[in-house]
């Protein structure tokens, strides 16, 4: 990388370079669920965020790619190396619904390989239930898909966790896996 000032040209290195492009690549992701109620469907979810312990942060939503050497850990180890009003990366599933009686449900689910210099997948899964089944599993299935399409190979373990919640007022789940640089 070159860069120009007052006429001279500096030279940063490559390792230096380096680092900053992976300056934004997450080293853990941990998951975390809640559950808010509210009339009105904006607090509703402020109050599953608050719930699921991350309503402190500024959420930035990407997509299913769990990073290489991205370590799984629990809430209380990833949520201490993160700071009120911090931009915080997430994948969440999230279902808001109104209709008094309904059960919802939102469910993150991440497909871990063996090969840690490989990258992994996280399947967001949200909704309504009919009778579909485990969602949590479904979530977990869809994850494994995307790393089998991908390279070829099953998962040396998947990970979920799934919310539900029976609609009073308006109600929203959310699930995320939340990202710690």
């Amino acid at each position: 990388m070159r860069t120009e000032g007052r006429g001279e040209e500096f030279r940063i290195s490559e390792s230096l370079s380096r680092n900053l492009n992976n300056s934004l690549v997450p080293k853990k992701v941990f998951l975390t669920a809640g559950v808010g109620r509210h009339r009105d469907p904006l607090m509703s979810f402020e109050l599953a965020l608050r719930d699921a312990g991350i309503e402190r942060f500024n959420l930035v939503l990407v997509s299913s790619i769990l990073p290489p050497q991205c370590e799984v850990v629990e809430f209380d180890e990833g949520i201490r190396d993160l700071n009120p009003g911090q931009i915080v990366f997430c994948v969440m599933a999230k279902e808001t619904s109104d209709r008094v009686g309904e059960r919802i449900y939102a469910s993150i689910a991440i497909a871990i390989p063996e090969d840690s210099s490989l990258h992994g997948y996280i399947a967001e899964y949200h909704g309504v239930c009919n009778g579909e089944g485990d969602v949590g599993k479904k979530a977990e299935e869809t994850a494994s898909q995307m790393l089998e399409t991908a390279f070829g190979i099953k998962p040396a373990r998947t990970v979920s966790l799934t919310r539900f919640a029976e609609v009073r007022d308006c109600t929203t789940v959310v699930s995320a896996a939340v990202f710690v640089l």
